[in-house]
């Protein structure tokens, strides 16, 4: 008897837990990490209670959230450092990383460790750092990485990126893949022109409104 009630129980439990999720990756990739749990439950179509029943703390969240961008990211610094071209590996695992932040604005805010709640994160941007430490080495040796390169390079190249989440949904990906070309071809030993991916033309970034400062930071 007590199975036959706990049964439906469980099965309720397993589609919360998948709705939370996929609220959870739609919020934070959107509005980044400082968006609230409370956002999460309500798109989630669950009352808060039942979403710390299954995550108590937002890093328990945060951490099932983006698991598999974890599991991409780890995966490309493995396939870059089998790479037997050094250069190609190196170009590739910067283009990937790129690519992932530009999809979501949250796994880009934990991967660069800007939030307290996200420390876990932080194993897999030094396993990212010293991966391209490594290929950095191989291409400088191969004469294809300017000599001057350093990894504290990238993690410039990765600040800079995340200012891309400001710019339309609809050109984020195609500015972020632009983006990685030039810094690419700025990193080679010989820089050689590139193919750019092209905008689309209905998301011209010089049509999207800046930013306005407030006038009180302004000193």
């Amino acid at each position: 008897m007590t199975a036959e009630v706990t049964h439906p129980l469980r099965s309720d439990a397993r589609d919360n837990r998948a709705r939370i999720l996929d609220a959870a990756r739609t919020v934070f990739g959107e509005e980044g990490l400082g968006a609230p749990m409370r956002e999460v439950a309500r798109r989630a179509g669950v009352c808060p209670a039942t979403l710390y029943r299954h995550f108590p703390a937002k890093r328990d969240l945060l951490t099932e959230t983006f698991a598999e961008q974890r599991r991409v990211c780890r995966t490309a610094v493995r396939d870059a450092l089998a790479d037997p071209d050094p250069w190609h590996g190196f170009r590739t695992v910067i283009e990937q990383i790129c690519e992932l932040h530009a999809h979501s604005r949250g796994f880009a805010d934990a991967f660069m460790a800007a939030f307290p709640e996200v420390m876990d994160f932080a194993a897999d941007r030094e396993q990212s750092l010293r991966a391209v430490a490594e290929l950095a080495r191989r291409a400088r040796e191969a004469g294809r990485l300017r000599p001057d390169f350093v990894v504290d390079d990238l993690v410039l190249v990765l600040m800079a990126h995340q200012g891309l989440q400001d710019t339309p949904a609809s050109a984020r990906v195609a500015a972020s893949r632009r983006y990685a070309a030039y810094v690419i071809e700025a990193f080679h030993a010989t820089p050689e022109p590139v193919e750019p991916t092209p905008l689309p033309p209905a998301a011209r970034l010089a049509d999207f409104p800046a930013r306005t400062v407030p006038s009180s930071t302004v000193r």
